[in-house]
């Protein structure tokens, strides 16, 4: 009688063992397939697969390039949109767009909060070299001629510029950028409305809390035009959120592999630690395992 029920809590230990060191391997496992350390994701949020994203209206005069996904919301105007050549989705007045338009709003209120490295208050940022940072105007902004952003060969370097009212480029002005790499970032924040200038070759991403137009023959090679209470009106321009050739529209200009200086690599690569976690993961099952064996 006592050997029979010695027997048969032996039997129930050894089930009760199994199945608690069963627990362990599915925790583990768990574990194992999620990152310590996932992969930064864009400031933009759903926003960065646009080149174009407007709020009361988009319209377009003469043939316009858009790379990357057209939207508007809430407005439902978009004019001239059969000389545009869209190299991604229309998305008018729908959950896709509102969505791009909060995440742009969250971007905008993130990059106003952050610590200046230099104020730029009634100074022209044509003929400068800078390096990363964040950079502040008190009203407007202006660009004329060549203005160069040196990342100084770090991949993941920032520029942001806090512009308290208007951005206007010259004709003819210009971004140029160096050294940069797969998570570099461009984001103009500007408080009321932006104007690039005729043939202005721009790089960045500009983000209006207004309105936001390019004059004739005007380019984002590399960024983009996100306007959150107005308009975007284009002439005749070519806007691209992703260069990594050499850049759009014969200019050459290339984002060094970042989605359109959107400040995350375009090709996502898992973290050496994720698989250091897996790993680690996948040894501790094979340990638990045998010691289930044993009993």
């Amino acid at each position: 009688m006592f050997s029979d029920h010695a027997s048969f809590c032996s039997r129930a230990a050894r089930w009760s063992c199994r199945r608690i060191s069963r627990l362990p391997l599915l925790t583990l496992l768990v574990f194992a397939t999620v990152p310590l350390d996932l992969p930064a994701q864009s400031i933009l949020g759903s926003a960065q697969s646009f080149g174009v994203l407007g709020a009361s209206t988009v319209t377009n005069t003469g043939a316009t390039t858009i790379k990357g996904n057209l939207g508007l919301f809430p407005g439902t105007d978009i004019t001239g949109l059969s000389t545009i050549t869209l190299l991604g989705t229309l998305h008018n007045t729908n959950a896709v767009a509102e969505q791009a338009r909060v995440d742009a709003r969250s971007a905008y209120t993130t990059l106003g909060m952050l610590p200046l490295t230099m104020n730029l208050s009634g100074q022209d940022l044509g003929g400068r070299t800078l390096t990363p940072g964040v950079y502040f105007f008190s009203t407007s902004a202006q660009l004329t001629n060549n203005l160069v952003l040196d990342f100084l060969g770090n991949p993941n370097a920032q520029f942001v510029f806090q512009i308290g009212s208007a951005l206007t480029t010259a004709s003819n002005s210009s971004i140029s950028t160096v050294n940069a790499g797969a998570g570099a970032g461009i984001f103009f924040r500007v408080g009321t409305s932006a104007t690039l200038g005729t043939s202005t070759v721009f790089q960045g991403n500009i983000i209006a809390d207004q309105s936001i137009s390019l004059n004739a023959a005007a380019s984002i090679v590399c960024g983009r035009a996100i306007a959150l209470v107005g308009a975007v009106t284009m002439i005749n321009n070519t806007i691209s959120n992703d260069c990594p050739h050499g850049g759009n529209g014969g200019s050459g200009a290339g984002d060094f592999g970042s989605a359109g200086f959107s400040g995350v690599p375009a090709t996502v690569v898992p973290e050496p630690s994720t698989y250091m976690l897996l790993a680690s993961g996948l040894a501790a099952i094979a340990f638990v395992r045998r010691r289930a064996r044993k009993i």
